[in-house]
């Protein structure tokens, strides 16, 4: 326990050299002297980082070609032989094709209509009270009188065949064409050249750790001794000085890939010279392997089968007799008149219509004459001949393409890139480093005091509940520290720069 007081009381001895040692100038007789904690002053830096160097870009000019064009030959220039055919005129004949006969035409019975009033029910007398008594009585009445229809029957005829000549027997010339073989040979479609490949060269990812903020120190308020002996409570506290780490920002740059085996670095590009072979395509002609040739032939001579109708038998008519039509009418007959009171009732009469035959039926017979057809054959006028023709070859142009200039590249300059970092840069370390004229202890008035709290109230700062009382307790010295804080100021005793700032002289 003694030596645990006895370090106590070594740290409180230390911490009172250190927060009362003298300064060593610019100092005046009459004035207090503290030493104050000073902020630290920091600025803010921005500089240019490169993420990607400067390089250049290769565009590949291609080669270019011209079209040459050339005659070929296709087919060889042979002899036609064209056969000119046979002449023939047209005859033309009258041809028997249906023989003279007789038409029956048919004339039909004539009837008319006959028009008459029959009884269909007689006059009879009714009975008031009892009604007569009646019977059904049936009867046949002529309905239509009886005729004859006369049936046509048509003539006959059968169909005579016969072979007529068509065209006359004759000769022609029949063409053999000639005989071509497929000759097949390879041609130059396009010479040979050179042609550059380009593929852009990639870019690898790179981190780096940029330093933003350096690394510093600061005081930080540790703890006050319990057996302090000072009633002041700025007395005896002991401050410890810690380390601020430093502040990084990764960055992240791009850079070039290597091209490879057989391909050379141009800019951002990577590019190779590639030999392109010349190219040939097959070319097929036809060469006459065997001349055109005539062969004659004999036609021979072409009928045809004509066919006409013969009269077998004349047409002729038949009688058929239609027998007279009948219906069956029912009316009724009184049986037993009434017994009282009689009501004459008249007879009842329908119109009936029945066809009558008026005239018989009769045929006309109609002379039809002989029927011809026009006829037409060919008959040879001139025989087949042959010419011989003499046919050119026959050429094709063809067109392959040939090297004019060779493929090329163009260099094109790619600016490098650049990010804009912003860090904060320490100007000034804090810390208790430097001496400050403070009030004195003399001087701390109440009037000085309550100018204090007035200025720190009207700047928003909280005083406490008693508001300007001319005490410098607590809540007016953690809001005097507040407002040292805020504007920078030094920190921990009312010094004449603080003053200033609240605008008090």
């Amino acid at each position: 326990m003694r030596k645990m007081n006895f370090l106590w009381t070594l740290a409180f001895m230390m911490l009172a050299y250190v927060g009362y040692a003298q300064p060593t100038s610019n100092t005046e007789v009459g004035k207090c002297y503290a030493k104050c904690l000073i902020p630290e002053q920091w600025e803010t830096v921005t500089e240019q980082i490169q993420t990607r160097a400067a390089s250049q870009r290769v565009s590949v000019v291609p080669a270019k070609w011209e079209t040459v064009t050339e005659q070929v030959l296709a087919k060889e220039a042979y002899k036609t032989i064209s056969a000119s055919s046979a002449q023939f005129e047209t005859v033309t004949e009258q041809v028997l094709a249906k023989e003279a006969g007789k038409d029956l035409s048919i004339v039909p019975a004539s009837f008319e209509k006959v028009t008459e009033q029959v009884l269909v029910k007689p006059a009879y007398t009714i009975l008031k009270v009892i009604p007569a008594q009646f019977e059904t009585v049936t009867e046949q009445v002529l309905d239509k009188e009886g005729y004859t229809v006369l049936k046509k029957v048509p003539a006959k005829w059968e169909t005579v065949t016969e072979q007529v000549l068509a065209v006359e027997a004759s000769k022609r010339y029949k063409v053999i064409p000639a005989q071509f073989e497929t000759v097949t040979e390879q041609v130059l479609a396009k010479a040979a050249g050179t042609k550059i490949e380009r593929r852009p060269a990639g870019y690898e990812t790179t981190t780096e750790q940029m330093l933003i903020k350096p690394a510093a120190q600061k005081w930080v308020k540790q703890y006050r001794p319990e057996n302090c002996v000072s009633d002041n409570p700025k007395d005896c506290n002991v401050w410890c000085l810690v380390e601020v780490p430093a502040v990084y920002k990764t960055i992240t740059k791009k850079t070039l890939k290597a091209c490879g085996e057989g391909w050379t670095a141009v800019g951002e590009d990577c590019i190779r010279t590639v030999d392109v072979p010349a190219k040939y395509e097959t070319r097929t002609y036809k060469k006459v392997a065997k001349p055109a040739t005539v062969e004659v032939v004999d036609i021979p001579a072409k009928y045809e089968t004509r066919s006409y109708q013969k009269l077998v038998s004349p047409a002729t008519t038949t009688e058929t007799k239609i027998p007279a039509k009948y219906v069956t009418r029912s009316f009724q007959k009184l049986v037993k008149p009434a017994t009282t009171e009689t009501i004459e009732v008249p007879a009842k009469y329908e119109t009936r219509t029945y066809t009558k035959l008026k005239a018989d039926a009769s045929t006309i017979v109609k002379e039809i004459p002989a029927k011809y057809t026009t006829r037409k054959y060919k008959k040879l006028v001139k025989d087949a001949q042959t010419t011989e023709n003499a046919v050119a070859a026959k050429y094709v142009t063809r067109s392959f393409q040939k090297l004019a200039s060779p493929a090329t590249t163009t260099t094109q300059e790619v600016p490098a890139e650049f990010v804009t970092i912003t860090k904060r840069q320490m100007v000034k370390p804090g810390g208790f480093t430097e001496w400050r004229e403070v009030v004195c202890k003399s001087d701390m008035t109440n009037d000085l005091i309550n100018r204090v709290q007035q200025a720190l109230k009207d700047r928003g700062y909280d005083i406490g509940a008693a508001g300007v009382d001319g005490v410098f307790g607590r809540d007016t010295k953690n809001a005097l520290v507040k407002f040292q804080k805020d504007n920078k100021l030094p920190v921990g005793s009312l010094d004449y720069e603080t003053l200033k700032a609240l605008g008090i002289k």
